[in-house]
């Protein structure tokens, strides 16, 4: 369906340097994470992908298809009033010929982020870092489009394959999934909260909608230490929020792309007198590529041991 949307949304698709991908967890978890989306006008899909030593973004997308695209962060795609775009799809996970898609990700990336060629290793020193250059995609086909245009998201999107009604009141023909119970525990509250606070104004918030799929906005936030929770500043037009488990993700980027920060809060949402709040129950740090070269090979090497071990047993379970 791609083919049929607005121009300034494929053209999203394919300039945006990141975008905001949740997944559902074992425990009917939303998980959001920022991935760099792959996309040629008019193409069936939107890639996206992820390195065989770290393979949850694909494991979940396995078990549980409906999976959701945001995006809503337009750093580096040199688009001057670019669309916030949220895509509903479902996922098909492709491992296959894991060769073919480690050469499709080196040409792939090199073509869309030309500053990070340098930050690869020669070519001999890769085999080190095979549990990175081992790729798996993720090809998701779009089944709900939500397009917001000049990225204001209090406004009434366009919709597009759908009824917005059916998306507005949260009812679906086929029966409801069972999203699981709020995130138990105590609420946690660290330094990188308090970085929370200081360096970002808006954070991506996403829940699961009746059907199973994931809902995702990019929303104004607050944080409330007195209160133990961060409150939603401004609420999404079109999008109803639910109560339940939920997970607030913040990112950065310079443009090329050569360095990236990231973290995500897990926890429950909550509304009460019309006002919305995420009640944090876990914070879970992400793949981050500090400035410079010296950080960049500390965080590589810090995550070669585990993540090369995983790939290994992935290999070892695809040969039997």
């Amino acid at each position: 369906m791609t083919g049929s949307l607005p121009p300034e949304a494929r053209q999203a698709f394919e300039r945006f340097v990141t975008c905001e991908y949740t997944t559902v967890g074992a425990r009917q978890q939303p998980i959001t994470w920022p991935v760099t989306p792959y996309y040629r006008d008019g193409a069936p899909a939107i890639d996206i992908t992820t390195g065989l030593g770290y393979p949850k973004k694909a494991d979940d997308a396995k078990r549980h298809p409906s999976v959701s695209l945001l995006f809503s962060d337009p750093t580096g795609s040199r688009m001057a009033r670019p669309p916030l775009v949220l895509v509903q799809g479902t996922a098909e996970v492709d491992e296959v010929n894991l060769d073919a898609n480690a050469d499709r990700y080196f040409e792939e990336s090199g073509e869309k982020l030309p500053a990070t060629k340098k930050l690869h290793p020669p070519k001999p020193m890769r085999r080190m870092f095979s549990w990175y250059y081992t790729r798996i995609y993720v090809h998701v086909r779009p089944e709900r489009v939500f397009v917001w245009r000049g990225g204001d998201v209090t406004a009434e999107p366009q919709l597009h394959d759908a009824h917005l009604e059916e998306v507005r009141s949260g009812h679906v023909e086929e029966p409801p999934e069972d999203h699981g119970g709020p995130v138990p525990g105590a609420t946690t509250w660290d330094d990188r909260m308090n970085e929370l606070e200081r360096e970002y104004e808006t954070a991506v918030v996403s829940w699961l909608a009746p059907d199973g799929f994931p809902l995702s906005a990019r929303l104004p936030i607050g944080v409330d230490r007195g209160a133990g929770a961060v409150r939603l500043l401004a609420l999404p037009g079109g999008l109803p929020l639910a109560e339940g488990r939920a997970c607030l993700t913040v990112h950065r980027h310079n443009p090329d792309f050569t360095w990236q920060n990231n973290f995500q809060v897990r926890g429950n949402l909550v509304g009460e007198g019309g006002e919305w709040r995420l009640v944090p129950r876990r914070l879970v740090g992400g793949f981050e590529l500090p400035k410079g070269v010296t950080g960049r090979y500390k965080a590589f090497m810090s995550r070669m041991i585990p993540y090369r071990r995983r790939a290994k047993e992935r290999m070892r379970s695809r040969t039997g």
